[in-house]
């Protein structure tokens, strides 16, 4: 009886965390990722907010994370006609965007941390923000380009982007992002003009050009 008390009495000290979903109750790991009843909201959530689970993989969560945004962008490149990519782009990114945003604070509260590394919804929009403005004739060397120049700006943070993760919630997570790709798009436009045109498969074009 005496052990069965203390059992009882060191389970209830765990601390206890509030869910947003349906009122379950989270309890920590050590991995600093939280532990839920498992409900179904909780597992979609996860699955899209890591990229369908890319964001596991090691060493750079938000390089293999933002890999999706790859294959959106190809596959309307490949798939619909040519004067309907900047909308489609446009729809993609709006959509990410929205997911990112509603997301977020049930990222923060399920890791337990502001802007979670395995939040990669971000990372995912930073990557359409640049296809929407740098295209090239070539979709392969167009997204080649765009991944690594995304990828570049995003880990370098040049100002604001860095002061901007200190908004609130959602809009600090995908702002910083959205802005080192507006970056990464300048770059490319630069590149594209000054390089030799095959290293990007011909004259770039994007939302305005």
């Amino acid at each position: 009886m005496i052990v069965r008390k203390a059992t009882i009495l060191a389970h209830s000290a765990v601390p206890q965390i509030p869910s947003i979903l349906l009122g379950t109750t989270l309890r920590p790991r050590t991995t600093g990722e939280y532990r839920t009843l498992q409900s179904k909201h909780d597992i979609l959530f996860r699955t899209l907010g890591t990229s369908f689970g890319l964001a596991y993989l090691p060493i750079a969560p938000g390089t293999w994370g933002s890999l999706p945004g790859v294959a959106i962008f190809l596959i309307i490149t490949y798939t619909a006609a040519a004067v309907t990519h900047t909308v489609w782009i446009a729809l993609a990114l709006i959509v990410v965007s929205f997911l990112c945003l509603v997301l977020s604070p049930w990222a923060e509260r399920y890791w337990a941390m502001k802007d979670p590394g395995l939040y990669v919804l971000d990372e995912v929009a930073g990557f359409l923000v640049t296809v929407l403005l740098f295209r090239t004739p070539d979709p392969i060397l167009t997204a080649v380009w765009a991944f690594i120049l995304t990828r570049a700006m995003d880990i370098l943070k040049p100002p604001p982007v860095r002061h901007l993760e200190r908004l609130p919630s959602g809009w600090g997570i995908l702002l910083d992002d959205v802005v080192a790709s507006l970056y990464a798009a300048a770059l490319l436009h630069l590149m594209a003009r000054t390089l030799p045109a095959h290293l990007f498969g011909g004259s770039p074009v994007g939302l305005f050009w």
